[in-house]
């Protein structure tokens, strides 16, 4: 497999199309939601990218990348893909061009598609393997919630998605073998302290340093020869995943903001994300982590001054928007995460679920509020008559909403809610170039439509 050498300016071709265009614009048509999202899958097309003279990136081997450095005796990989079967495919594109045992493993966070395929490249070897202190930690402390949130992780990445429905993951391929996921793990034997740490591996000079973002437990890797900076998931080619909709522990969004621009300030000359394509060229990727970091702390700052002015999440959700001049920044576009769901996520991690407003301190339970509903609407057939006005006139959200309000109701044809919800899911997805939104809304249109929902979740 013949490595590609990345351009000095790497812009998918998505950058030519998308410039005005922002998650949640509802005129987004469905050709061209659908057309932005095809086109982001050049970001993780399978290869190998010659990122410097002993630098490579395998690319689109599952979700992640795994990189490898040349030393004069030996290699280094960094981050080691989901299981060892996409691992040793990895290894097996970066024997064509070097033989050299493997040195050491480095792990820029604990995430399982980064860490799961390790045994692939120790082999019979005994390589170091570093890691933070906090390693492990990625999750937070959540392990009560597991079960939903491995239902809610199928559905943002729409793993069980048929094929005709699968696009991508925004910054992954839409299918990936995870057979095998995290078989493949071996524990750190070396851990990186707060401090960082430097040192020659195999001829090679390494710097790490800690940089939570993403994960509490992320680092980057910095080599001062070649100018190659790995940032791990706190950088990627779409706009971040301050908030996953499968759940998460507050991601702390000002360290993270802070980390991305600690990064900036090594000027590098090469930066390899966790996720797409590596980028060349010392303005061509150092421009993108001071842009990153900036709009990440805008979204902060605005949500904040919002929060003190007394305005609520839903308000601050429709009203914070990145700064005019980074919108058009192809690797901000909300392939991945979203401003709404930063906003939210930066609320309740700074304040909690209350916003303050004493309407909403004991709100009425949903069936109660639903009749009230229906009351104000003239009846429940009326009720019933404006959902499906709604789904006629294609305002699917204000459809999907009604019909929330009518599962509630004894005297609703339920089956009828039930089947407007699922047009409207599958209408927004239609529209949703945002890969998470858009493979929820299916994966969960498809459940309700096979009968695998139970009564609570319809």
């Amino acid at each position: 497999m013949k490595a590609s050498i990345p351009p000095l300016f790497l812009l998918a071709a998505v950058s030519a199309i998308a410039f005005s265009v922002f998650a949640g614009d509802t005129k987004v048509t469905p050709e061209r939601a659908r057309e932005l999202l095809q086109n982001q899958n050049e970001q993780f097309e399978r290869k190998v990218v010659q990122v410097s003279e002993n630098v490579y990136t395998a690319v689109g081997f599952h979700g992640a990348n795994t990189s490898m450095i040349v030393g004069d005796d030996g290699i280094i990989i960094v981050d080691t893909l989901r299981g060892p079967l996409s691992a040793r495919m990895a290894l097996n594109a970066f024997r064509e061009y070097t033989d050299k045992p493997v040195k050491a493993i480095l792990y820029t966070h604990s995430h399982g598609d980064h860490i799961g395929g390790a045994s692939a490249f120790v082999g019979k070897g005994k390589p170091d393997i570093y890691a933070t202190e906090g390693f492990g930690s990625a999750e937070g402390v959540n392990k009560a919630v597991d079960p939903v949130k491995r239902l809610r992780n199928i559905r943002q990445f729409g793993r069980d998605l048929p094929a005709d429905q699968i696009i991508n993951r925004g910054v992954a391929p839409g299918n990936t073998n995870d057979t095998d996921g995290g078989k493949g793990f071996v524990a750190p034997t070396i851990r990186i302290s707060e401090d960082g740490h430097k040192e020659t591996i195999a001829g090679v000079d390494l710097e790490f340093y800690l940089a939570p973002g993403e994960t509490d437990d992320a680092m980057f890797i910095w080599l001062p020869e070649e100018k190659v900076l790995f940032s791990g998931d706190n950088f990627y080619h779409a706009f971040p995943n301050l908030y996953a909709i499968r759940g998460t522990a507050y991601r702390d969004v000002l360290k993270w903001s802070e980390s991305v621009g600690r990064m900036a300030e090594f000027a590098p000359e090469h930066l390899v994300p966790g996720h797409t394509l590596p980028i060349s060229g010392q303005e061509a990727a150092t421009t993108p982590l001071k842009n990153y970091s900036e709009a990440i702390r805008s979204v902060y700052d605005q949500t904040v001054e919002g929060i003190n002015a007394g305005k609520s999440p839903d308000q601050l959700a429709h009203e914070v928007e990145l700064p005019e001049h980074l919108r058009e920044k192809p690797y901000l576009l909300q392939f991945y995460g979203t401003v709404p769901h930063a906003v939210r996520a930066i609320y309740a991690g700074l304040l909690g679920w209350f916003d303050g407003n004493p309407a909403t301190l004991n709100p009425m339970e949903p069936k109660a509020k639903a009749q009230k509903v229906a009351e104000l609407a003239g009846g429940t057939e009326k009720l019933t008559a404006q959902m499906n006005a709604a789904l006629e006139k294609e305002d699917f959200q204000w459809a999907l909403e009604l019909s929330d309000h009518l599962k509630w109701l004894d005297n609703a044809d339920r089956k009828l809610a039930r089947e407007v919800k699922i047009a409207a899911l599958r209408g927004l997805a239609e529209k949703e170039y945002n890969a998470p939104n858009r493979n929820y809304y299916l994966s969960y249109a498809n459940e309700l439509e096979s009968g695998q929902l139970s009564e609570v979740w319809f």
